[in-house]
């Protein structure tokens, strides 16, 4: 069973700054008691999911969290910094990602940078 407290711990004893699939995945293993190849399938199918409805243009909204929007940027003309020429931008697509007013919220109420706040949502 999840608790709190497994979960603070598990969180701040990741060895990076990053925290990644096969983190997520192990986390599932050790956490909830699926196996390794579930956990790592159930992370892998997660964020399949997300990447083909932005494709798709959808937006991806995960409450308490955020939403990842797909946008359009224009064309517009820019400048090499080094010669000063002016070079074209080609119009492109871009993620974007807006936080919840919550996650905003358990950002700014946090005394420190490495804080834990995957707890409350």
């Amino acid at each position: 069973m999840v608790t709190k407290s497994n979960l603070e711990l598990s969180v701040d004893s990741l060895e990076t700054s990053a925290l990644t699939k096969a983190q997520l995945a192990e986390m599932l293993f050790e956490q909830i008691g699926l196996n390794k190849r579930e956990s790592k399938d159930m992370v892998d199918v997660f964020f399949d999911l997300v990447r083909t409805r932005l494709i798709a243009g959808e937006d991806v909204k995960l409450s308490g969290f955020g939403n990842f929007q797909m946008r359009v940027k224009a064309p517009r003309p820019g400048r090499n910094p080094r010669t000063g020429q002016i070079i074209p931008i080609d119009a492109r697509k871009v993620v974007t990602f807006h936080a919840s007013q919550k996650l905003k919220n358990m950002i700014q109420s946090q005394p420190s940078a490495g804080a834990t706040v995957i707890d409350e949502l």
